[in-house]
């Protein structure tokens, strides 16, 4: 929101939610209709073109999205070196909301005004008058109009809703007030209309214009530099029709500079132009890859998870993971994103962030989880990921931190692998597995006595079982032979808090992900579920609480943080990722890998004194 709001602030369709899109359905089936049931001669291509046009519209914006992600996200040309946050995901998250008002005016002008429809594909003249119309009236009235928004009265009752974003996304470029978008949309009618009124108008001049629109906004916002200086250098009155990423970058940064619209030659008529734009230009170009203090290695879950990715659907990775049933609705697209990554098969980055001083990364392994259960895909997987490790130490990182099933004692005994493979390995591989155990055990609320272990003895499972028989917690377990494995690593001191039993009755239990619905209904009401792994079970009981992986929420000096990681919520990092934050911080000289484990309750401080916090409210289901 502006920081004055003005009328026609909000959208008309604002009430209407996801459901917005019902206002071009009328429309969108009558040109259908009469496209696919009138004879061929009276087929009207160029109404019947809107709905793929706006289409088209959204797949581009959606295509330079996930670029300038991927792109700042590992830092190479990146102009403005700061992160965002969620609030700017949320006031960005519905972008297509100018779409969708163009689609209505393009739909009424088509059935309003004479030469407005059956255009031709094609006409010189009318390409040759846009052109025109567009660099000498359109650049010339946005930049007064423009300079007109950033007086107070009109700034903060509408312009600072899209100022609000310091550090811009492609997408930026068009969020705006309902009021602010009239104004743009009569503006760029100009050169329409005036083709439609001599009768010049084309599909293909349509079209291209609103491409060249949407191909200059997204470009000027994406935060990273990609006009090479050689085209200037070659041809320099470029300079003066054609701006670049970071020219407009420092109109968000500088704010009383830059005004143009993608020509920046009214502002050097005009004295405006901002003096260090070539010097950060070429600062942005020579900008290499940032080299990270921490690595954090993930890897794809669902086929549908790559749209909860920082690269995909902004709005989506914004939310906890869960499924949607309009992702069923992209299938193609899903496939060829299998396909694409079995074909790729290297690590790429996700994420970035900072954290006192500290480089901080995620990478994502390019396998879903349902690889990591093939047998004949574990010793592929093992060498992406001991690549990935080796790759992260001659970037310079300190730790490598293996999240979901990047560790595993089938895949490669908890990461050990790695380091018995590489004895002179400088960056320290940390599973995370002591911190996990003292978030679980911090979970535990403090009177009860007894809790039921429900799961697979992992390496988590066994630290669990041993801290809480130590402390005079009494640990039961279902089976003769879970019990008869957890008392052989026991000393004789701490086996008697270990039982086996039968009833079902803890009101505590630490479960895994492969909890099933069965033995779910077989615990009392009220039963508060703990998942000690790094995927949740499945939930069916709405009358018991279940904690969320372990996780804690992060400090709010821990920057760009702006998408969940799977299915935690906002401002929440799993253990096993923040484990290495610590690792780093603390600079501990040793591996957490293998069967080793850190001093739990070490650990434990250590991540308090540096600003994270436990989760204190369970979900029902």
């Amino acid at each position: 929101m502006a920081s004055r709001p003005g009328i026609l602030t909000d959208w008309p369709w604002t009430p209407l939610g996801n459901f917005k899109y019902v206002v071009l359905l009328p429309w969108v089936v009558h040109s259908t209709y009469s496209f696919l049931m009138n004879d061929k001669k009276e087929r009207d291509l160029s109404t019947f073109s809107i709905l793929p046009l706006l289409v088209s519209r959204m797949i581009h914006n959606q295509i330079w999205i996930t670029l300038s992600r991927y792109r700042t996200a590992k830092g190479n040309n990146r102009i403005v070196d700061k992160g965002i946050e969620f609030d700017q995901v949320d006031r960005e998250r519905n972008w297509d909301d100018q779409i969708l008002f163009n689609g209505i005016l393009y739909y009424l002008a088509s059935y309003t005004l004479n030469g407005a429809s059956y255009l031709p594909i094609w006409r010189t003249d009318g390409v040759v008058m846009m052109i025109l119309l567009h660099a000498l009236v359109v650049e010339f009235l946005y930049y007064w109009l423009h300079r007109a928004l950033h007086h107070h009265y009109l700034y903060s009752r509408y312009h600072s809703h899209h100022h609000s974003s310091v550090v811009t996304e492609p997408i930026t470029s068009v969020i705006h007030p309902f009021a602010e978008h009239i104004s743009y949309f009569t503006l760029f009618a100009i050169p329409k209309l005036t083709t439609v009124f001599t009768g010049t108008a084309s599909i293909a001049a349509m079209g291209g214009y609103l491409f060249y629109i949407d191909f200059m906004n997204n470009m000027g916002h994406c935060n990273f530099e990609l006009i090479p200086k050689w085209i200037f250098d070659i041809f320099p009155p470029l300079k003066y029709i054609l701006y670049t990423p970071t020219f407009h970058s420092l109109h968000h940064t500088q704010f009383r500079t830059n005004y143009s619209l993608f020509m920046p030659f009214y502002d050097y008529i005009y004295g405006t132009i901002d003096q260090s734009s070539d010097q950060i230009y070429e600062s942005a170009l020579k900008r290499e890859e940032e080299s990270p203090d921490v690595v954090h290695l993930t890897h794809l879950t669902t086929p549908e998870s790559i749209y909860h990715m920082q690269f995909g659907f902004a709005a989506l990775a914004s939310e906890p993971h869960s499924s949607k049933w309009y992702l069923w609705l992209m299938w193609p697209v899903t496939l060829w994103s299998m396909v694409l990554t079995w074909v790729y098969g290297r690590t790429f980055t996700v994420e970035r962030n900072r954290f006192n001083k500290l480089r901080l990364q995620t990478w994502s392994i390019p396998k879903y989880s349902a690889q990591y259960i093939l047998q004949w895909q574990k010793e592929a997987i093992n060498r992406v990921i001991e690549k990935t490790i080796l790759d992260a130490e001659r970037k310079g990182a300190k730790v490598v931190t293996l999240g979901l099933m990047n560790q595993g004692e089938e895949l490669n005994i908890y990461g050990g692998l790695y380091v018995k493979k590489n004895p002179k390995l400088r960056v320290k591989v940390v599973d995370g597995s002591s911190l996990a155990v003292a978030i679980i055990l911090n979970s535990i609320s403090k009177g009860a006595t007894q809790v039921l272990l429900k799961g697979k003895l992992t390496k988590v499972a066994y630290a669990l079982a041993f801290t809480l028989c130590q402390n005079g917690t009494q640990v039961a377990t279902m089976y003769e032979e879970e019990y008869a494995k957890l008392k052989k690593s026991f000393n004789t001191k701490s086996e008697s808090n270990l039982i086996v039993s039968k009833s079902c009755s803890q009101m505590v239990w630490l479960v895994d992900d492969g909890l099933t619905k069965e033995e779910q209904m077989k615990a009392p009401k009220g039963t508060s579920f703990i998942p000690y792994s790094q995927f949740p079970p499945k939930k069916y009981r709405k009358d018991c609480s279940y904690h969320y992986t372990p996780g804690m929420l992060t400090p709010t000096s821990l920057e760009n943080l702006h998408s969940c990681e799977n299915w935690l919520p906002r401002r929440v990092m799993s253990a096993w990722r923040i484990a290495g934050i610590i690792h780093a911080l603390e600079g501990w000289n040793e591996h957490e890998c293998g069967f080793t484990m850190l001093n739990i309750d070490k650990v434990w401080h250590a991540t308090l004194e540096h600003g994270f916090q436990p989760l204190t409210a369970p979900t029902k289901s």
